[in-house]
């Protein structure tokens, strides 16, 4: 192996990470572009607004692989703390793909995916932080810019220190920015907010 090669893996992150599944597939089946309604976001909750629970389904399964893929990969051939980078680099993919003029998703399912290829016990805690907070906060953007930046240290606390705790330092970071677009947004849901509602106050 040439030491290029490693460096090469976050590239292959973020060209994962920018695969609008989201965008393809409402387009497919709808004509639109998932975008131009519900919250404005390629996510896989617009999606399902849009083109119903099923298409949602499966958009959610390939933002998951967009974080999956990469990092597994990286984890491999040997090379964890690349692994980690790829995997942030995965999450901004999605987040600002260079495939739709760097209007994406939130990065919450690729996430997931990166971590699911590291170590299912800090998906499980990342994901359960998550979700206090959601039901904590009460407002969906705030509660994952708190998780972004809280998971790498609830990780550390709960003796989680492998190379996941670095993912999730990257990832929530990149999380944290990305939701902060959405601090001011009004919920009339959690997750599935609708279409009338206001995007920014």
């Amino acid at each position: 192996m040439t030491t290029a090669f490693p460096i090469l893996l976050p590239i292959l992150g973020y060209l994962c990470g920018s695969l609008p599944f989201s965008i393809w597939v409402t387009r497919y089946v709808k004509k639109v572009d998932v975008r131009d309604a519900g919250s404005g976001h390629a996510t896989t909750t617009n999606t399902i607004r849009q083109a119903g629970f099923g298409w949602g389904a499966l958009v959610f399964a390939l933002d998951l692989a967009k974080g999956f893929i990469p990092t597994y990969l990286a984890l491999q051939i040997g090379q964890p703390y690349i692994a980690a980078i790829t995997a942030a680099f995965a999450v901004a993919g999605h987040c600002w793909p260079v495939f739709a003029q760097f209007r994406g998703g939130m990065g919450l399912a690729t996430t997931g995916g990166a971590l699911l290829a590291i170590n299912l016990l800090a998906f499980l805690v990342c994901f359960g932080l998550l979700l206090l907070l959601v039901l904590t906060v009460r407002h969906s953007a705030r509660a994952s810019v708190f998780a972004g930046v809280l998971a790498t240290p609830a990780l550390w606390l709960l003796n989680i220190r492998d190379i996941s705790m670095w993912a999730a330092l990257g990832m929530g970071a990149v999380i944290a920015v990305r939701f902060l677009i959405d601090w001011n947004r009004k919920y009339r849901e959690l997750w599935l907010d609708r279409e009338n509602d206001v995007k920014k106050t």
